[in-house]
């Protein structure tokens, strides 16, 4: 069994403007060994393709030789945050076979397993870095970004946690994980957990110049058969340089965005998509039609190659 929350970390991280701001960390903790599995780092609040996105670094082999937690675990107990009651994170466990299990409010059993982590992520990992906050207040100037805080984060869990002999196991939680007999089932392949875990699936309709989502525009020659066609169009909330089209749940192409040429951050791409929103709704107040974005159906099960996709929560 697996556990899974989020906490906002004591240090000050730079964002991409250079500003101060405390990052928030949701880990996958292993119930039985106390390894970690894995984890999400994001400058933003707790959402589902967070939580998404840490459980899919759980699953899925590491680069790092030495973090051998992995695999696709048989529960998955977690609190009644909006994040964990999604349809998003259901309908992921449900396609990956995970039993997902909620704490009782105002009856956490359990959950102080994974609040201990936490807590000795704050006193053994964040003091030693600058940016260090004590009651909200910073003991040194922040100097991290985010990416390098991940870097030091994960060469604590695979250098220092996961080696240290665990208060509780009397074991370090690498050395548990072994000696449990865990065989970890594996996705056939990234590509379908990421499918599973992370794609958003939104019916669009098939414009002269191309399909329109979130304000982009995304074209490919093989679309000029589908004109006014409804399709779904799938993609990964982390990059947004094309989507995968689907018309009657078969593929068609892959579209490309001309404006949208590189790779950005995730903080980008919400950023993005609330100004689509914004926008959205100042064209609605003005009566103008916006042929920039459509308005989404209510979400519901796609199939696409013998996956089940749910469309997440803007």
């Amino acid at each position: 069994m697996w556990q899974a929350d989020h906490t906002v970390l004591d240090i000050l991280v730079l964002d991409d403007n250079g500003a101060p701001v405390r990052p928030w960390l949701t880990v996958v903790l292993d119930d039985h060994s106390r390894a970690i599995a894995g984890y999400f780092l994001t400058l933003d609040a707790p959402s589902a393709l967070n939580t998404a996105l840490a459980l899919r670094q759980a699953i899925w082999r590491k680069p790092n030789p030495e973090w051998i937690v992995s695999g696709i675990p048989e529960q998955l107990y977690v609190d009644n945050g909006s994040d964990f009651i999604s349809d998003h994170i259901e309908q992921a466990c449900i396609s990956l076979k995970i039993r997902l299990i909620h704490s009782l409010p105002g009856r956490p059993r359990g959950r102080g397993k994974i609040e201990r982590v936490f807590r000795t992520i704050n006193d053994m990992f964040l003091p030693d870095l600058p940016g260090h906050t004590i009651a909200g207040k910073p003991l040194s100037a922040p100097a991290l970004t985010l990416d390098e805080l991940r870097t030091r984060f994960e060469a604590f869990v695979c250098g220092i946690y996961h080696r240290r002999k665990h208060g509780s196991t009397g074991e370090p939680p690498v050395t548990r994980w072994q000696k449990g007999g865990f065989l970890p089932a594996m996705p056939d392949s990234l590509e379908q957990l990421d499918m599973l875990l992370v794609h958003v699936p939104k019916p669009r309709k098939v414009l002269r110049d191309g399909i329109r989502l979130m304000g982009r525009r995304y074209v490919e020659p093989m679309l000029a058969a589908f004109v006014g066609e409804q399709v779904e169009a799938v993609y990964d909330p982390r990059d947004l340089t094309e989507i995968h089209v689907y018309h009657q749940g078969r593929f068609v192409c892959r579209a490309l965005s001309p404006e949208h040429a590189g790779s950005p951050s995730l903080r980008a791409i919400q950023r993005a998509r609330r100004s689509a929103k914004e926008r959205d709704k100042q064209a609605l107040a003005s009566t103008e039609v916006f042929d920039g974005d459509q308005e989404d159906t209510a979400p519901r099960p796609t199939t696409y190659r013998g996956l089940r996709l749910y469309a997440a929560d803007d």
